[in-house]
Order: structure tokens, then sequence, then C-alpha cells
């Protein structure tokens, strides 16, 4: 994946709480399996949603409500909305595993307190253009910033531009490595030749 330094878009206000995974992503589509080409499901049954994000934009921020991502575990959700250009999403609470699913995926969800939240929300509905900068855990807007919050682990992902696999084989190659010799030297019919 690119790794996620800065970006910069037009927020998008989304300021309803508890938009689950099925309002992202419809449940019809689920037999889709490949990420390209879903961003023109992403909200398919919200049509004041859908023509907002058809708006020619090239990074678009999406600022929500309160958990944000709730309901089924479909990474299908996460999918739909980067492949419609979103790599950030603001929220004061995230559904867990959408949270997990957006690191996975390239994309930032960052937690904001009640106040800032207010104030980027009000900042997204103006259609204000918000830069991002994850090394700071900062938002910029109108000559103000606020801060994010982010696990150091998901933080550190996302700089990397790892996902979930790429995470363990960089930080654990060696051992890796290691444990195949051993397992080579003491079970070698496990392995095929070559």
């Amino acid at each position: 994946m690119t790794p996620f330094t800065t970006v910069s878009g037009s927020a998008f206000a989304l300021p309803e709480d508890d938009i689950d995974t099925d309002v992202i992503y419809p449940a019809r589509f689920l037999l889709r399996t490949e990420k390209l080409g879903l961003g023109n499901l992403a909200f398919a049954d919200r049509a004041d949603l859908r023509a907002r994000i058809d708006a020619p934009d090239e990074n678009p921020i999406l600022v929500a409500g309160a958990n944000f991502g709730c309901g089924s575990s479909r990474e299908h959700a996460v999918w739909t909305l980067a492949d419609a250009g979103f790599r950030a999403i603001f929220a004061p609470s995230f559904g867990e595993i959408f949270r997990s699913n957006c690191t996975n995926n390239g994309v930032l969800a960052g937690l904001v307190g009640e106040a800032d939240h207010l104030a980027l929300m009000t900042a997204a509905q103006a259609g204000t253009v918000l830069e991002v900068d994850l090394a700071n855990t900062t938002v910029h807007f109108g000559g103000t910033a606020i801060r994010f919050s982010i696990s150091d682990v998901d933080r550190r992902m996302l700089l990397e531009g790892w996902n979930a696999t790429t995470r363990i084989l960089a930080l654990h190659r060696e051992d890796i490595t290691a444990f195949e010799g051993r397992q080579r030297h003491a079970a070698p019919w496990l392995w095929t030749k070559g």
C-alpha cells in the first residue's frame, strides 16, 4: 500500500451517528469480491450522499458522526470508501472491526474529541479543505489545527504502508526465517523441493 503521510481534500460531512456497514455498502452487493470498482456502490441507497460523492474531488475526507462503521464486519465497506477516494475518516468513535479494516486498507480512521468533532463537522459542512498530517496527528483547516488520536500500531502501519500481513513480515521476518530453517531440518517431509 501507499504510505500515508499527509492528505488534503475537501471535507465530506456525514453528521449522522450509527452509520452501519450496510448503509456504507449494502448487503446485496456482497457477492463482489474485488476491491477495485466498488466506489460507485458507496452509500448506494442514499441518493443524497451518492450525488455528493459523484461530484469531482481528488481526496475527500469524511467527517462522520459517532459509531461510524458499526454493524457487520464486511470489509467491503472500507473497500468501497477507499475506491471512492476517501483516504481519511474522522469520527468520535468507530465500529471496532471497521476501524481495523480501515488501517488494513490504508484508510486513516482518526478519533476526535467532542469539541474538536464539532469544529471539524462545522468546517466539513462548509466544504472546507482539510489537511491531514498523520506524523503529527493533526488536521489543519482555516488557520485551525486540531489533534486526533489513533493507536500507535495503526499509525505506524499507515505511515509505513503496511497491511496486517506486511507488518508481520516487516517486524518478524528473521524469526519466521529461523523457524522455517529449524522446521526444514526437523521435519523435511513438510516442505516441497525447490
